[in-house]
C-alpha cells in the first residue's frame, strides 16, 4: 500500500514539474516577452524582405548579437509583393549606419526567427522613420530540400557521380 502511494505522488509530481517547465518555455518565445516599458522608447525603421518565414512580432532584433530592439510589426505590401516589417530600435543604440543590411535568421536548429543587423560603413545613421535597403530573406528549409530533390531526380539514375581512380598503394607499376 505504501509503495502504490509513493509511485502516484512521484508520478503526480512529475506532471507538475513537467507543466511548470512547459509554463516557462512559454514565456521565453519570441513575440511573448512582457513589455513593461510603454513600448515608446527608440525610434522606428521599416525593411522590406520577399519572405520573412515564420517571423513574429514581438521577435528580437540583434546586432552583433545583443538585442538592440524588436519587431514591431509586419505587413504586407500588396503594391511590391514584398513583407514590411517595422522594427523599433532602443534608442540607446541610435548610432547604427544607415546602409546596414538586416537578415532574417533562426535560432538554433529548430528555434524562432529573429532579425540580425549587419553594421554598415556610413557616417550617417538610420534615424526614426528610415529604412534599411540591404535585406536577406529567411531560408526556409522546405524549398531547399525540395530544389535537392529536384536537381536530384533532373539528373536521372544513369548520370552517376565519377568514381575515383583506384589506388597504387605506393607500387610502382613496371
Amino acid at each position: 500500500m505504501q509503495n502504490n502511494r509513493s509511485l502516484e505522488l512521484g508520478t503526480g509530481l512529475f506532471v507538475l514539474l513537467g507543466f511548470a517547465a512547459l509554463a516557462f518555455l512559454t514565456t521565453q518565445l519570441p513575440g511573448t516577452s512582457l513589455k513593461l516599458s510603454g513600448g515608446t522608447d527608440g525610434y522606428v525603421v521599416t525593411a522590406k524582405f520577399d519572405n520573412i518565414g515564420d517571423l513574429k512580432e514581438g521577435s528580437p532584433v540583434t546586432m552583433a548579437g545583443v538585442r538592440v530592439g524588436r519587431v514591431e510589426s509586419i505587413v504586407f505590401d500588396s503594391k511590391t509583393y514584398k513583407a514590411n516589417v517595422t522594427l523599433r530600435i532602443d534608442q540607446q543604440y541610435s548610432e547604427i549606419p544607415e546602409d546596414s543590411d538586416a537578415s532574417i535568421q533562426t535560432a538554433g536548429l529548430l528555434g524562432g526567427k529573429y532579425i540580425g543587423i549587419g553594421p554598415g560603413g556610413s557616417e550617417t545613421f538610420l534615424r526614426d522613420g528610415g529604412q534599411i535597403e540591404f535585406t536577406q530573406s529567411a531560408i526556409v528549409l522546405e524549398s531547399l530540400v525540395n530544389k535537392f530533390f529536384a536537381n536530384m531526380a533532373s539528373k536521372g539514375p544513369d548520370q552517376q557521380p565519377a568514381q575515383a581512380p583506384p589506388a597504387d598503394n605506393g607500387k610502382e607499376q613496371k
